[in-house]
């Protein structure tokens, strides 16, 4: 079904009610070739798998290669090192890789496939996801610098935000109408604005200790959201 051409075409799938139809060429970095070091194929023995960039295909066989554990969560959603995301594009790129590595397309295919489309579907999932929010986003920019913020933070914030905080969920507790939801709902969405806003210059000057420090106010009003997202469910 997929040749033995090594051209610098792959043709993606499209699921469709009546089976699998492979269709288009994708862009053309997509089947860019393997240098001279490229390990083997599992498969054909052939240099090429397990794979770097965004070759997913042994060149030679065209088997499905094992996910690269050395290729981080931008590089594989092809986004640039930065807290700033256009989201339209990742969501392309998203749709566009599933339509690569997709299980629904390796039904028929070896189990060896099988298993790699799975770890490279839930891979692509949880890169998309990550990079979509602004929190997770700038969580994951500090574990890449080998930051990371433990939960139990309170004694590293400053008591009026704590203070704050607990206000927020003072009025949270007490709040009887859908109106009150609202109002509360408003207000830590534009707190998490000015944050998010004030994240991404952080960043932009490498501040990572002044970033960590708003990801962490951040993280504390996203747990406001969900709790407000709860109250909204009727029982």
């Amino acid at each position: 079904m997929w040749g033995g051409r090594t051209g610098a075409l792959l043709w993606v799938s499209k699921l469709r009610p009546t089976g699998v139809v492979w269709r288009g060429p994708l862009n053309c970095n997509v089947a860019s070739l393997a240098g001279s070091s490229s390990p083997q194929c599992w498969n054909c023995g052939g240099l090429g798998g397990p794979l770097r960039g965004d070759r997913f295909f042994c060149p030679q066989c065209r088997a499905l290669q094992p996910p690269d554990p050395t290729r981080d969560y931008f590089s594989l959603m092809d986004c640039n090192h930065s807290f700033r995301v256009d989201t339209a594009k990742l969501q392309h790129r998203y749709q566009e890789l599933q339509r690569l590595v997709h299980p629904d397309f390796f039904s028929q295919r070896s189990q060896t496939e099988k298993d790699f489309s799975e770890k490279h579907s839930t891979l692509v999932n949880d890169a998309y996801k990550t990079l979509l929010a602004p929190l997770s986003r700038g969580l994951y920019l500090l574990k890449l610098q080998g930051i990371e913020i433990p939960e139990g933070t309170d004694h590293e914030m400053d008591s009026q935000f704590l203070v704050e905080i607990m206000e927020i969920n003072e009025k949270l507790a007490e709040a009887q109408s859908e109106t009150a939801l609202d109002e509360i709902e408003s207000v830590v969405q534009a707190k998490q604005k000015e944050l998010t806003d004030n994240v991404s210059r952080a960043f932009e000057r490498d501040d990572f200790e002044k970033a960590k420090e708003l990801l962490t106010k951040m993280r504390y009003f996203s747990n406001i959201e969900e709790k407000i997202k709860l109250k909204k469910i009727p029982l």
